[in-house]
């Protein structure tokens, strides 16, 4: 059984940072892709990042050079440093994670393993 559960979460003024993490069970997630997502309210679901088996990460260009996507693998924990936040980074954050989709270019419904979300909010 595949788990992915986030954490971190929370509410931060613009130009703060956060740590997000999914801590994943069930598989040893080092061989599979995983992704961040994040939902914001009335919008569809959009792809932050993603990152390899390999480690090798891509980036919506709304957050290149703020968001970085790093690997514990020891704890089996993928992370989302969120720096240089702005009002428009708020919204539910999503863990999601892969056998074989491994794009940005491949949309939520493609993704066939998720976690339950963080909230992050950004006031300015």
């Amino acid at each position: 059984q595949v788990q992915l559960v986030e954490s971190g979460g929370g509410s931060i003024q613009a130009g703060g940072s956060l740590n997000l993490s999914c801590v994943a069970s069930g598989w040893s997630y080092s061989t599979y892709c995983m992704a961040w997502f994040r939902q914001a309210p009335g919008k569809s679901r959009e792809g932050v990042g993603v990152s390899d088996s390999d480690g090798s990460t891509w980036y919506a260009d709304s957050v290149k050079g703020r968001f970085t996507i790093s690997k514990d693998i020891a704890k089996n924990t993928l992370h989302l440093q969120l720096n240089s936040l702005k009002p428009e980074d708020t919204g539910m954050y999503y863990c999601a994670a892969d056998f074989t989709v491994c794009s940005l270019t491949h949309g939520p419904g493609a993704w066939n393993f998720w976690g339950q979300g963080t909230q992050v909010t950004v006031s300015s």
